[in-house]
């Protein structure tokens, strides 16, 4: 009689696929150093020691690993800010706060935060409406913390939060570790705009 196939075991779901996180991150370091679009699958693959056409048993397509990688990055500064908010009542001082949490997560060795806001992809139209639904979903937080600022004149609101996530965002390309804390440019930052909007 012949033997009966062993069913396969259920997947835990509360044990990460270590290769799946393998790839996501040394994803989200090319992209955040080459940039998307200079970044191929099989680069991504050699990256974690895989055959080209095996990372396609995890992901699709390079479309698929960029929508993870920011859905994840804005989750992890989207965490960051929560804690760094938690218990802080004074409008300005919040505004502060959630900047530092945003430049600690961004200059911060995760990887994740700064490849999504490095390059914005041409070529990956379809992941497009993902993409600006998880930046809509972070800006909300910034949004709902200029619309709480007293001083701030509601005509000037849009015009202060986009230059100061514009400026948040630049310091990607400029910030040097050692000269300055991120809490102290984000310090700095509000400190500017406060003085200019009030």
């Amino acid at each position: 009689m012949a033997k009966m196939p062993r069913p396969r075991p259920e997947k835990d779901a509360t044990r990460p696929d270590n290769r799946r996180a393998m790839i996501l991150d040394e994803a989200a370091r090319l992209f955040s150093t080459r940039g998307y679009e200079s970044t191929s699958m099989r680069d991504i693959a050699a990256a974690v020691g895989m055959l080209p056409g095996s990372i396609y048993y995890h992901f699709p397509s390079k479309d698929e690993i960029l929508t993870a990688i920011y859905t994840i990055g804005i989750d992890q500064i989207l965490a960051a800010q929560a804690r760094a908010l938690d218990g802080v009542s004074e409008p300005w001082t919040r505004l502060e706060a959630a900047c530092a949490a945003h430049l600690d997560t961004l200059l911060g060795n995760e990887g994740y935060v700064a490849a999504i806001i490095a390059d914005w992809p041409s070529e990956a139209a379809d992941t497009r409406p993902h993409l600006i639904g998880e930046r809509d979903r972070y800006e909300a937080i910034f949004r709902d913390l200029v619309k709480a600022l007293p001083e701030v004149r509601s005509q000037d609101r849009r015009i202060f939060r986009l230059t100061l996530l514009g400026a948040l965002n630049w310091t990607l390309t400029w910030y040097r570790p050692g000269r300055q804390t991120p809490s102290q440019i984000a310090g700095e930052m509000v400190g500017v705009l406060k003085a200019r909007y009030r």
